[in-house]
């Protein structure tokens, strides 16, 4: 992920503890395999009871984070696995999926900027086919380390038989790196990159002719389209059909701003499309930092050029449920928020300082720090351990258990998306299996807003991040709903049309499925300001 921009820092504001979802207990919240929230759990950590019970509570089904080669391969012939044995044990017992993310270098198969022997031979017969009772080459390192990690923790793996479980107990998807079109993150060339996933695929295959292979997520950060840079490379290959281009899944990575959740994942399709492609696109890694809550830059509320990408705690609720909608709404698969609680952020582990309103910025002070978290950090953190209110939910964690409570638990269907001049958006899903038909709808205007929806049926369900009530059309046949109005956040770089990067807070309605095309009836709905007279 980006790193937080550099902040000059002077405001107070009084912080109150969001109240926690209605009911915690695991049972109660659904599990949404369409959802899931980066670093639930961390290696350091991995027992810890209360991350995963938060997590249960919100109904996340997937957890992310790095399998670091470095930490498990200490020494050329050493492996270390009992820290991460635990974490995927927490994880799996938990009834957690896991996306693993195949990262690092030990300093001894250093080559440069690259990752020494990554252009041998995929296999020890000196080839890159893959066959039954090949083993990896050792003049190939991260063909080794792919091939001993995949068979530690995939289902009849290693850890498997060690814990004795059922046979489809295991990770599944193993993502190939982070952020590779992202500097810090990838030193080599997008042609070492190819390189990396190919080798990834063809060893990850043959340890486990089940396992998913995903493409490292995109961050998108320079206009460069690593995706399609790698798949100009794999087009010249012979072996490319045979071995399904070497990757089963797509990853984006979108901050900040909603709507880019929407167009990442519209520009993936349309670059897999050009090359005559279908791939699930998950997006992993989603989310904003606040500024009006510690370990953010409280001090800035009067200062909005020093609060660019960063959001309140109200909009990154907000956001929450608009960057779900939109990736969803153009085809994403899975959703992951960053991150549970705020942990480290960007910052080293070991950040530390007291809660203050910005005095303590003096003489090049660390004073402040990512604040992504949907929970804030408990007293026991090792950073940014000094909330007033230790580990107690932000209204972000209520949006994120709204969205795997209404739209995360049963699959459902884009079905319409309108942009109004007026200044709302409304997006459709139809959900076959229930027979329903769902609307995310939000002001993206600095004025109330009137929508009036048709309608369908006699009543619907109204969702919002405080409340939940039925609601019933007018004589005319239209929900009349009140969209209250965004807040500035002065992001850079807006769409025509949009005066902020997150709109106002979201409404949802679900009522029975209608015969009625969703885009036909979102043609229908009047928008209106507050107020204003027909």
């Amino acid at each position: 992920m980006l790193k937080s921009l550099l902040l000059t820092l002077a405001f107070a504001l009084t912080l109150t503890a969001s109240p926690p979802p209605a009911d915690d207990s695991p049972a109660a919240a659904p599990r949404s395999q369409r959802l899931g929230i980066a670093h639930i759990s961390l290696v350091a950590d991995a027992t810890n009871p209360e991350r995963y019970r938060q997590a249960l509570a919100l109904g996340a089904g997937w957890n992310r984070w790095p399998l670091y080669w470095d930490h498990v391969q200490p020494a050329p012939q050493t492996w270390a696995w009992a820290a991460y044995d635990q974490l995927v044990a927490g994880d799996l017992d938990h009834g957690f999926s896991i996306n693993a993310i195949l990262l690092g270098r030990p300093p001894f198969y250093q080559d440069g900027e690259r990752i020494a022997g990554l252009n041998e031979p995929a296999f020890s017969d000196g080839t890159d086919a893959p066959a039954s009772g090949k083993t990896p080459n050792p003049a190939n390192p991260w063909a080794v380390y792919v091939w001993e990690a995949v068979n530690r923790y995939k289902p009849g793996g290693a850890l498997a038989r060690l814990r004795g479980w059922d046979d489809d107990k295991g990770i599944r998807v193993w993502e190939v790196w982070n952020e590779p079109d992202h500097k810090p993150s990838w030193g080599g060339t997008i042609r070492d990159y190819a390189r990396l996933l190919k080798v990834t695929y063809l060893v990850a295959k043959l340890a486990d002719p089940q396992a998913q292979v995903m493409f490292g997520g995109l961050l998108y950060g320079t206009p460069d389209n690593w995706l399609a840079r790698v798949l100009a490379i794999y087009i010249n290959d012979p072996m490319r059909e045979q071995h399904n281009w070497y990757m089963d899944m797509v990853a984006v990575h979108s901050y900040r701003y909603p709507w880019r959740s929407g167009w990442l994942t519209l520009y993936v399709r349309e670059t897999l499309n050009a090359y005559g492609l279908k791939r699930p696109i998950w997006l992993n890694e989603t989310g904003v930092p606040v500024w009006d809550d510690y370990p953010g830059p409280l001090w800035v509320a009067d200062q909005p050029d020093e609060r660019v990408g960063h959001a309140t705690s109200a909009q990154q609720a907000a956001f929450v449920i608009q960057s779900a909608a939109y990736a969803w709404a153009e085809g994403a698969d899975v959703i992951f928020f960053h991150q549970l609680y705020d942990d480290c952020g960007n910052q080293p582990p070991g950040t530390n300082f007291p809660f203050h309103r910005g005095e303590l910025c003096r003489g090049g002070r660390a004073c402040f720090g990512d604040a992504f978290g949907l929970l804030r950090n408990p007293r026991s953190s090792v950073c940014y351990s000094h909330h007033p209110q230790p580990g107690t939910p932000r209204p972000a964690a209520q949006a994120f258990r709204l969205l795997a409570r209404v739209l995360g638990s049963v699959p459902h269907d884009a079905a319409a998306i309108e942009v109004y001049s007026a200044g709302a958006t409304a997006i459709a899903f139809d959900r076959q299996q229930t027979r329903e038909r769902i609307y995310v709808l939000w002001n993206r205007t600095f004025n109330a807003l009137d929508f009036s929806l048709p309608a369908s049926q006699n009543s619907a369900a109204l969702y919002t991040l405080d409340d939940e009530r039925r609601v019933r059309p007018s004589p005319d046949r239209f929900f009349r709903l009140r969209l209250p109005p965004a807040t500035p956040d002065n992001y850079p770089d807006l769409e025509p049309g949009d005066v902020t990067a997150i709109g106002g807070p979201p409404l949802i309605v679900v009522e029975r499925l209608g015969t009625e095309p969703a885009r036909d009836v979102l043609a229908r709905a009047v928008v209106r300001r507050a107020g204003q007279e027909d």
